[in-house]
């Protein structure tokens, strides 16, 4: 049991990991194991446990408000999920054997180039949703014979905004080493799956985001089950945070679509850059022994 000063601190903490994991389609993983470690001194096992549940139940209150808003593209989902989920099961096989030292590395500056996409072209996203340029791509065949495109009302800009999907087998791919990524770096697979989704397929970055919430249950569940019957779930951690990101989730779901795209990338492309920097962090701790604040 956690005394109930710590637990009211770690609901409060749990609406803003919530808050952050509704709005930018990252579940919220990676920012609850390091606190919970580093803050509550919770052993890592059972933080991943608690962590996992929460992500759980951010998909869950996320993703049905996100489907209601008709933002979730859930046949593009369920696509990418098969080769999340694979990428997550070798990821976890390659977790020994691996050079962890250099996946950390090289998935920091991977997450550094795609957060300077994201910033750069916020811009350009807003006006390709002004021009109508999601719909004008011509979609390749696994798209067209899956029905993979969709469409969405953008409340920021009170328009109903059409996207055409394409680079099909080059998303599932990288969806593939998302699921990877995940799998051995315990990073949630919402920080690379949103940015494949925006730059590789013509999603929008609300679609892909409400999709990456969606996805991103379906892979935590089962996880989530497993750590429950090894008895690693702590009811007294992972109670209070579950409570938490629910209530984060339902604010995160309410404010994306009304903020305007461009600001959406500003914001995850800074998120990015937390990401890389963490993984550069993990990387150069184990490379060369030196402890860099979050590493």
């Amino acid at each position: 049991m956690i005394d109930p000063q710590s637990t009211l601190l770690m609901l409060a903490f749990a609406v803003g990991a919530g808050f952050l994991g509704a709005l930018f389609g990252i579940g919220g993983g990676a920012i609850i194991v390091p606190v919970l470690t580093a803050f509550f001194k919770t052993p890592i096992k059972e933080a991943i446990a608690a962590s996992v549940v929460a992500v759980v139940a951010t998909s869950l209150a996320g993703a049905s408000r996100y489907v209601k808003q008709e933002l979730t593209n859930v046949r593009l989902g369920i696509f990418l999920e098969v080769a999340t989920t694979a990428g997550a099961f070798t990821g976890a096989l390659a977790t020994v054997a691996a050079p962890k030292t250099l996946l950390y590395l090289a998935l920091s500056a991977v997450l550094a180039l795609l957060a300077v996409l994201q910033v750069t072209r916020g811009r350009a996203e807003a006006l390709k949703i002004v021009r109508g340029d999601f719909a004008s791509v011509e979609e390749d065949r696994i798209s067209a014979t899956l029905k993979l495109s969709s469409s969405y009302f953008d409340a920021s800009a009170n328009a109903e905004v059409s996207y055409r999907v394409r680079g099909s087998l080059k998303g599932s791919l990288a969806s593939y080493f998302a699921g990877l990524a995940s799998g051995s770096l315990g990073i949630g697979g919402g920080v690379l799956k949103v940015p494949v989704m925006n730059e590789l397929m013509n999603v929008p970055i609300k679609a892909a985001t409400a999709t990456s919430i969606f996805m991103i249950g379906v892979t935590a569940s089962t996880a989530a089950m497993l750590y429950y019957a090894s008895g690693l779930v702590n009811p007294s951690i992972a109670a209070p945070l579950a409570i938490g990101v629910v209530a984060g989730s339902a604010m995160g779901t309410f404010v994306m679509n009304r903020i305007k795209p461009s600001k959406l990338k500003t914001l995850f492309g800074l998120i990015l850059l937390f990401f890389a920097y963490l993984m550069l962090a993990k990387g150069i701790r184990l490379a060369m022994g030196i402890a860099l604040p979050g590493g």
